[in-house]
């Protein structure tokens, strides 16, 4: 018989053995988190799904959307002009860049936008640098797309880029440099000087090298800033930079999937790309959206998560465990907490679940010391939830007993 090592590829089994995936995958399953997140009483702050129904208006959007008008309604599609027009006016508006619709590379999520953006530039051979702690999938996209992860930590103490350690691990192979901001898990909305010093930075080692180096701008977040601040993309400070975007996280509906790699105006040479992308979109398994939701974007432009809950449940969370003890920065965007762990943080997350409350450690984000907290939850799970994150950190703080 044929063992199973023979029947899978040597691609799955480099991607299988990536960091974030067996790390990830591990915990889930140590915590039977299939089963647990179903349990009643168990309140799950892992991930950025959705607790509550979908607003009428986003499935009003979808059933529109679904009656067709003629007979190509569902057709074979790629773009659809009328929601590069939505996308790229959307986009305009936010950075103050002249985005054409045409430059509006519309795919079936922000993975195929990160995947056609890889390949876009990026050889087999090369690599991509990306900061700690990242979002887990990108190292086992970039193994799949042939390249080499560089992984460099942001400031533990800011959670700012570390530029200077970027700038250390660049090398003649660098071909892309990955930025999220708002940043997935820390909530760090990176500023104009970080971004400025980044460009900067990519701009001397291109022309030392002799080609230029590609900011990957992974940017699902740029409409989920809370007040007093203000998202920059790094488009509008370095002229390489490709955007890629999901409206599963503006609309929390992560599992209908659209979202676009945008070329910037700025960008050199970007009628190449353009021409290039929907060929390798084909090759990469029809990477584009489905007819209906293509359909439904300029309507579902319109529409967006409640930040203002978002931003009262981030202060009520930061609020209560700061006085809690716990170490937390009050993040700028996204819809996630990032605390600094009381104790071992697997161990922590543990403890938690024993107590029913699900979270993600800092190990899974390839940064020890932190736990992630999921701020999709409703008010009433936070409420709920307070009260054992403080038994957990009085437990962590209490000495052993010796026998």
């Amino acid at each position: 018989m044929t063992s199973p090592d023979r029947l899978v590829s040597r691609r799955f089994a480099n991607i299988a053995s990536t960091t974030p995936f067996q790390l990830t995958w591990d915990y889930l399953r140590d915590i039977d988190y299939e089963n647990r997140r179903l349990e009643p009483g168990v309140l799950d702050f892992s991930f950025g799904d959705p607790r509550t129904m979908p607003p009428e208006t986003y499935v009003g959007a979808l059933h529109d959307a679904v009656t067709p008008r003629n007979a190509s309604w569902f057709a074979y599609t790629w773009y659809e002009p009328a929601a590069q027009e939505a996308a790229a006016a959307s986009l305009a508006r936010l950075t103050g860049l002249p985005f054409e619709p045409a430059d509006m590379l519309l795919t079936n999520g922000g993975f195929a936008a990160l995947t056609v953006g890889m390949k876009l530039v990026a050889d087999p051979g090369d690599e991509v640098v990306y900061s700690l702690p990242p979002w887990f999938c990108y190292e086992p996209m970039a193994v799949e797309a042939g390249l080499t992860p560089v992984k460099v930590s942001v400031d533990r103490d800011t959670l700012d880029l570390d530029v200077a350690a970027i700038a250390a691990s660049i090398t003649p192979r660098t071909r892309i440099v990955i930025v999220n901001s708002p940043n997935n898990p820390t909530g760090r909305v990176y500023s104009p000087e970080i971004l400025t010093r980044l460009g900067g930075v990519l701009a001397d080692a291109s022309a030392r090298h002799g080609r230029p180096i590609f900011i990957l701008s992974d940017e699902p977040y740029n409409r989920i800033v809370f007040s007093g601040e203000r998202f920059r993309t790094p488009a509008e400070f370095y002229p390489y930079t490709l955007i890629a975007y999901s409206y599963g996280k503006t609309l929390l509906a992560p599992g209908q999937r659209i979202g676009y790699l945008a070329l910037p105006p700025t960008l050199p040479g970007r009628e190449a790309l353009r021409e290039a992308a929907l060929p390798l979109q084909i090759a990469v398994g029809y990477a584009f959206p489905n007819a209906a939701m293509l359909h439904a974007l300029p309507e579902l432009e319109k529409q967006s998560i409640d930040v203002a809950a978002l931003e009262r449940r981030r202060d009520m969370m930061v609020d209560g465990l700061t006085e809690m003890g716990y170490e937390v920065h009050r993040p700028q965007g996204t819809f996630y907490l990032f605390p600094r762990s009381p104790m071992e943080d697997d161990a922590f997350a543990r403890s938690l679940a024993d107590r029913g409350v699900l979270v993600l450690p800092g190990t899974v984000f390839e940064t020890p010391g932190f736990f992630r907290i999921c701020l999709t939850a409703t008010d009433e799970m936070c409420e709920r939830a307070l009260p054992t994150f403080a038994a957990a950190i009085e437990n962590a703080k209490a000495p052993a007993i010796s026998g």
